[in-house]
């Protein structure tokens, strides 16, 4: 099990940028993939990025290109850059562990979660 604290959210207008972070506790960091998931009002939790134990990395369609998934595994942190955000891109966004390598696109694959952090973009 690791523990996991998001941080880096807030509000920003449309075509700006946020930088998310997600330290974790315990000295297996390495071994485990990580994912970036959001969830809006009224909606599911989807995920938005993760990156495998080896670095190999996923992206759902509505972020490539704007996003990037990155982790120091030294620092037992994740990352996710945020680019050129847009309104639609607003919502709790949380991060997730899970012990194999190998990417889940379903909640269900992550056994340990964050609280989240808000991200708010404005038109």
């Amino acid at each position: 099990q690791v523990q996991l604290v998001e941080s880096g959210g807030g509000s920003v207008q449309a075509g700006g940028s946020l930088r998310l972070s997600c330290a974790a506790s315990g000295n297996t960091f390495s071994s485990y993939t990580m994912g970036w998931f959001r969830q809006a009002p009224g909606k599911e939790r989807d995920i938005v990025a993760a990156i495998t134990r080896s670095a190999g990395t996923y992206y759902a369609d509505s972020v490539k290109g704007r996003f990037t998934i990155s982790r120091d595994n030294a620092e037992n942190t994740v990352y996710l850059q945020m680019n050129s955000l847009k309104p639609e891109d607003t919502a709790v966004y949380y991060c997730a562990a899970r012990q194999w390598n190998g990417v889940s696109l379903a909640p269900q694959g992550y056994a340990d979660w964050g609280q989240g952090t808000q991200v708010t973009v404005s038109s």
